[in-house]
């Protein structure tokens, strides 16, 4: 039977599948609950294992304590090391765009949106020495607004334009280390916490080869229930979870807008409630891809995003990585966890994948 399972699975050697690092990091802290150390991230990832299947890689938060955004050639090279020993490779990174990570509002003062300029230059750098080392063949550097929908709000459309004035510099930034920036639609960036002011964003920078969009799957379901923009959501405010059919109209109006400008996606599951720890806003719950709370068939609602109007792959990135936001360490620490995630990674790729 194993065997069996096994040559099913092969079918679709593509997309890789990445877990991501930074949950042992993001909404950790003096706060919260201690950060996880990468080493142990690291582990786990290449612990897991499926139906003689394993994760290829790990997704990257370049911050301290997992990556230093300063790290010298010597850092980077043990790094690479590091995630070559455990059979892995680098895919997609995150530049610390916002302030209290060394950066600044994009939509903020000279000074601000200087520092928010320098933090991609240096994630690019990393990404670039990173790709020269041979351990990240593909991937892309993520970034956001790094300003919340409530000072966005004081002036909308001057504020849109700044954000793209300051994507469309990061961008140069970006081509010029040969890289690709992926902005994360999540309700909780200023100017990208709606689906729409999403697509007017990528269209005023207008730099499709460069940057494009991060798609989260628990993100964006937040999207379509009109979290922090009222005006722009997609589904009833007292919407049945059970009306199947209401709600793939609404996803649907959601893919189709963001799909094209798609470069980089995350597996996720969300019960459709909002969700924040230590010092991260509010933003949408991750939950693990078994919880009975969680709003999406995963495998169903991914599709939505990898296949094209005509139901072929998109074929726009070449990995896919699952992002578990706040989880807490005790669900972490856990094996059983990472086993159940590799798994839905697994039936997203059987179901969507290509060779």
């Amino acid at each position: 039977m194993k065997d069996h399972l096994m040559s099913d699975h092969t079918a679709n050697p593509l997309p890789k599948l990445h877990n991501a690092a930074w949950p042992g990091v993001v909404g950790k802290g003096p706060d919260s609950e201690p950060p996880i150390d990468l080493d142990t991230m690291l582990d786990l990832t290449a612990a897991a294992e499926v139906d003689g299947i394993k994760f290829d890689g790990t997704d990257l938060f370049l911050f301290d304590p997992h990556v230093s955004i300063d790290s010298s050639d010597d850092d980077l090279k043990q790094l690479a090391e590091k995630v070559q020993s455990r059979n892995l490779v680098i895919g997609s990174v995150v530049a610390p765009v916002w302030p209290p990570t060394g950066g600044g509002s994009a939509m903020g003062s000279d000074e601000e949106r200087g520092q928010f300029l320098e933090q991609v230059r240096k994630g690019c750098g990393i990404a670039k020495k990173l790709r020269e080392l041979g351990v990240r063949p593909y991937g892309v550097v993520r970034i956001d607004s790094a300003a919340g929908p409530g000072e966005w709000i004081e002036d909308p459309e001057g504020n849109q334009a700044k954000i793209a004035d300051t994507f469309k510099q990061a961008a140069d930034i970006a081509a010029d280390h040969g890289e690709r920036l992926a902005a994360e639609g999540e309700i909780c960036w200023g100017g990208m916490h709606s689906w729409k002011r999403m697509v007017q964003l990528l269209e005023l920078v207008d730099r499709p080869d460069i940057l494009g969009f991060q798609a989260d799957m628990s993100h964006t379901l937040l999207y379509l229930m009109g979290y922090n923009a009222p005006e722009d959501r997609l589904l009833p405010e007292d919407f049945d979870w059970n009306d199947e059919a209401t709600f793939d109209a609404a996803y649907k109006t959601l893919t189709d807008a963001l799909r094209p400008w798609t470069i980089d996606f995350h597996v996720a599951q969300n019960d459709g409630t909002v969700h924040g720890t230590g010092s991260h806003d509010k933003t949408g719950r991750h939950c693990l891809p078994k919880d009975p709370n969680g709003k999406l068939d995963i495998v169903k609602r991914a599709g939505f995003w990898l296949r094209d109007e005509n139901g072929n792959p998109t074929k726009k990135f070449q990995h896919i990585c699952w992002d578990g936001c706040m989880f807490s360490n005790e669900v972490m620490m856990n094996p059983q966890t990472w086993n159940d995630i590799l798994e839905a990674m697994i039936n997203v790729r059987d179901a969507h994948g290509w060779s």
